[in-house]
């Protein structure tokens, strides 16, 4: 499995046709982390939405699907007049983790329930 580094994201989204565009400016690095190793341990995650190009809601998910190449579902949804459209290349990838400890059980658990998987196995993942 590759180390996941904000250098790698940007080299990486250099390389490749991306068919979205962010509407986030920031992203935890913290949060691709996790969501990439789940995804590699084949873990599925809820579709992420979209206005026509546009992510709305699912950019750790969606960049993390580009990098662990793995398909992942889109739904369609509205964007508001605030929706703001971001370049790749002009999103940060933060090195602080946006989510508590509280928050990562709490998903793991989630991730657990949607996969039919015990939470200790999806909590072994990440920590790997």
């Amino acid at each position: 499995m590759i180390e996941i580094t904000a250098e790698l994201i940007k080299d990486f989204l250099n390389d490749i046709d991306i068919k979205l565009v962010s509407t986030h400016n920031r992203l935890s690095l913290p949060v691709i982390k996790r969501i990439y190793k789940k995804m590699k341990y084949g873990i599925k995650f809820d579709e992420i939405k979209i206005c026509d190009h546009l992510v709305i809601d699912g950019h750790h998910r969606y960049l993390s699907s580009l990098l662990a190449q793995i398909e992942i579902g889109t739904i369609k949804t509205l964007k508001t007049s605030a929706t703001k459209e971001y370049k790749w290349d002009e999103v940060e990838f933060d090195e602080n983790d946006w989510d508590t400890n509280h928050k990562i059980q709490y998903l793991n658990e989630k991730d657990a329930a949607y996969n039919e998987l015990d939470v200790e196995i999806v909590n072994r993942i990440i920590s790997e």
